[in-house]
């Protein structure tokens, strides 16, 4: 299989290597807007070529990876209207990229088999590409009503290649969940990161933050575009998801004067907690 990665980057260049180690591909081409980053591709051996563009890298493809901030999207899919390889993308929101597929494909949207690999890190580029990103991770499709079922066997092989255990979902529960469980600790993340960089002792408080302030904010370190875009384009689930938050805090704030109600909280919390780690 001769795959297309457009958007070498951790999740392009992982779901590359992944797929050379279950030796499933025989051949990559790279596509991406980093001259370095494409070079590092070439010497790590993620892609075997690189093409200037994607309508150039799918021309002879068999299965075509968009992963790149989700932005650009609509114009990629523009670039492979013409082009006969089944398509899938690592995008981490549906509703907007199925909406961009099918005005740019047209009807060619069958060839597309939309798809979240629940499996990225803090750090970006392809040099934190890894074969093993994918190893018993989840990976959601949301397939559509014009795909065939050997479009979206072909695509959960891949995915399954990877060593990801593959789900299916509707897109639009797809964005309401991942609002709550991925897009909301994000924005916290960068905002409590912001909020203390933004304060006159600001090198005074980074100085004492210790393990706990760290882990919390982990995410903060995580690509930009890519979370600017995300959260653009899933808004309005992710505006539900910040007031249900605020009412939490309400709650929280409230109990700071209620010490019982207060270790109980937290005692909940950490059974929730501990109960899906066991499970996870």
């Amino acid at each position: 299989m001769k795959l297309a990665v457009i958007g070498v980057g951790l999740i392009g260049g992982s779901f590359a290597l992944a797929l050379k180690k279950a030796k499933a591909v025989s051949h990559v081409v790279g596509v991406g807007r980093g001259e370095q980053n494409l070079k590092l591709a070439l010497e790590r051996g993620i892609v075997d070529s690189i093409a200037r563009d994607a309508a150039v890298a799918a021309k002879d493809a068999d299965l075509v990876l968009v992963a790149t901030p989700l932005a650009q999207f609509a114009s990629i899919f523009s670039a492979l209207k013409d082009s006969r390889a089944l398509i899938t993308d690592g995008g981490s929101t549906k509703r907007d990229v199925i909406a961009a597929a099918r005005k740019a494909l047209g009807s060619g949207i069958a060839r597309f088999v939309p798809a979240h690999p629940i499996a990225g890190a803090e750090k970006s580029g392809v040099a934190a590409a890894s074969a093993d990103l994918f190893e018993d991770r989840r990976v959601v499709l949301t397939p559509l009503k014009e795909n065939s079922p050997a479009a979206i066997a072909k695509v959960t092989s891949a995915w399954q290649a990877c060593g990801a255990r593959v789900s299916e979902m509707p897109a639009d529960e797809h964005d309401a969940v991942l609002a709550a469980v991925s897009h909301l600790p994000h924005l916290l993340a960068f905002a409590l990161v912001h909020e203390v960089a933004g304060r006159k002792n600001a090198e005074q408080l980074f100085s004492f933050a210790a393990g706990g302030f760290r882990d919390f904010t982990r995410i903060a370190s995580s690509h930009p575009e890519m979370w600017r875009d995300i959260c653009l384009a899933n808004k309005d689930q992710l505006r539900k998801e910040i007031d249900r938050f605020l009412g939490k805090l309400g709650q929280v704030k409230a109990l700071l004067d209620d010490p019982a109600g207060l270790e109980r909280l937290f005692a909940e919390a950490r059974e929730a907690r501990d109960r899906w780690m066991r499970s996870s």
